[in-house]
């Protein structure tokens, strides 16, 4: 297949003053827009709409946050508009927080027509969904697994309908080795569809992807250069001692009392340690993390998002996608192993022309992971200044929390046979069951 063909000029900022309608979109989708407070399209949807509007196949990089979801939804309904079909459109996340946060903006936008969608993802039932499939949706979206399930196990599913196909986020689709999976649901749709793949960044595998499902005079559109940070996000760092860790959160977290917080770290193991330190140091926290069953993800993201829960303590799967506009700062617990989610995490503030704050938190095991990231960045971050002699004055207060919230993790470790984490870092867990022990005879009388 040949080289697809690149969209001039590639934008770093949207400094037109085109408007929706400028775009080609109809004007029940520039109120719906208007009603959702998109009053100007973003760079990655003036770049993006028309193609969409004309089924071009298209492949989008652009940074986290520059309204992707809107580029590849307005021209869905827009020609579903037109010939209102059921099973119209399939978009696939890597998510299951991406895949019902997408849900609800085609609902919103779709609002007019009285769009229906169908979310399919893990950790939530079978049944449910196989029952929201016999409905006819519209659009269905959800991760590549669940998806594949349905198709194979769900009597009367098939995607022998879908005009249109989105790859969103396509490289982390393919990072979480649902390869099999997506060529599976690619060979069941049929060959004459518009396919939208969409994704931060542009690795070999997305490359393979876009040679296997995209037409010969698909088109790339770009808005930002590969790893870039938007230019209203403030980016520190702090060099502290390991030890005074959790001090040091503790201190900056209240300097910013009241602001909306992410801190990420890299496991769920220190998310849930985190949240229950920080709860127990009188803060309103909440964690989020793939341990968490479905129905708590989705309730810890509802307290955040509510502003019940002012911090938000997650893993990687809080770093893609999830579209909270108000974050005002975003912490690294620990530096990112991968570099590039570095990118990722601080594109959680922010978004859509806010200011945002970043900080990242390294310490003298971090600095070979630290200096990769400023690499990436191509770009030295500045210090955050801080005052450590009043920082000290909280450690003993912060150690001695801690030593209980280590003993608390400890005593349930040893006496649970299952462990599991609750939306706020606390361990709910089953008792053990105690062993049998038989009949003191037993072994007497099978001996032979």
């Amino acid at each position: 297949m040949s080289e697809i063909e690149s969209s001039l000029p590639i934008y770093e900022e949207n400094t037109s003053n085109l408007s929706f309608k400028d775009l080609g979109v109809c004007s029940e989708l520039c109120v719906a827009c208007e009603k959702l407070g998109f009053i100007k399209p973003t760079s990655i949807q003036c770049e993006s709409i028309p193609y969409g509007l004309n089924k071009k196949d298209l492949i989008a990089l652009a940074v986290t946050g520059s309204g992707k979801t809107a580029a590849f939804v307005i021209p869905i309904l827009q020609h579903l508009l037109e010939t209102p079909t059921s099973l119209y459109a399939l978009i696939m996340t890597p998510t299951r927080e991406l895949a019902i946060q997408i849900s609800e903006q085609c609902e919103a936008l779709g609002a007019f027509i009285g769009l229906k969608t169908a979310v399919l993802v893990g950790g939530l039932d079978l049944m449910q969904q196989a029952i929201a499939l016999s409905k006819k949706p519209h659009i269905v979206i959800g991760t590549p697994g669940r998806v594949a399930d349905h198709l194979q196990n769900t009597k009367g599913f098939n995607l022998n309908s879908i005009c249109f196909l989105v790859l969103d986020e396509a490289d982390k689709l393919l990072n979480m080795d649902f390869g099999k999976e997506i060529d599976l649901i690619v060979s069941a749709c049929p060959q004459e569809r518009t396919t939208f793949l969409f994704s931060a960044t542009m690795t070999n595998k997305v490359q393979k992807l876009q040679r296997a499902c995209l037409k010969k005079d698909a088109v790339k559109v770009q808005v930002s250069t590969k790893y870039q940070t938007v230019d209203s996000l403030i980016q520190e760092f702090l060099f502290i001692p390991s030890a005074h860790k959790d001090t040091y959160l503790y201190s900056i977290l209240q300097l910013f009392m009241g602001n909306l917080v992410i801190i990420f770290t890299e496991t769920s193991a220190n998310a849930s340690k985190l949240t229950l330190l920080l709860n127990k140091l009188g803060m309103k926290a909440v964690a989020l993390f793939g341990k968490l069953s479905q129905d708590k993800r989705i309730e810890s993201l509802n307290k955040f998002k509510g502003k019940g829960r002012n911090i938000l303590v997650a893993t990687e799967v809080a770093s893609r996608g999830l579209d909270i506009p108000s974050v005002d700062i975003v912490i690294n617990y620990d530096v990112p192993v991968q570099s590039k989610n570095y990118i990722h995490r601080v594109g959680r503030t922010a978004r859509a022309g806010k200011s945002g704050r970043a900080i990242t938190l390294v310490t003298q095991y971090d600095v070979v992971l630290f200096q990769r990231v400023e690499s990436l960045l191509g770009k030295k971050l500045e210090s955050f200044p801080i005052d450590k002699e009043k920082v000290m004055l909280e450690h003993e207060k912060v150690l001695e929390t801690l030593r209980n919230v280590n003993k608390e993790i400890k005593d349930q470790d040893r006496d649970s046979d299952e462990e599991r984490l609750d939306d706020e870092g606390n361990i709910v867990t089953t008792k053990k069951r105690p062993k049998s022990k038989g009949h003191k005879g037993t072994k007497k009388r099978f001996k032979k």
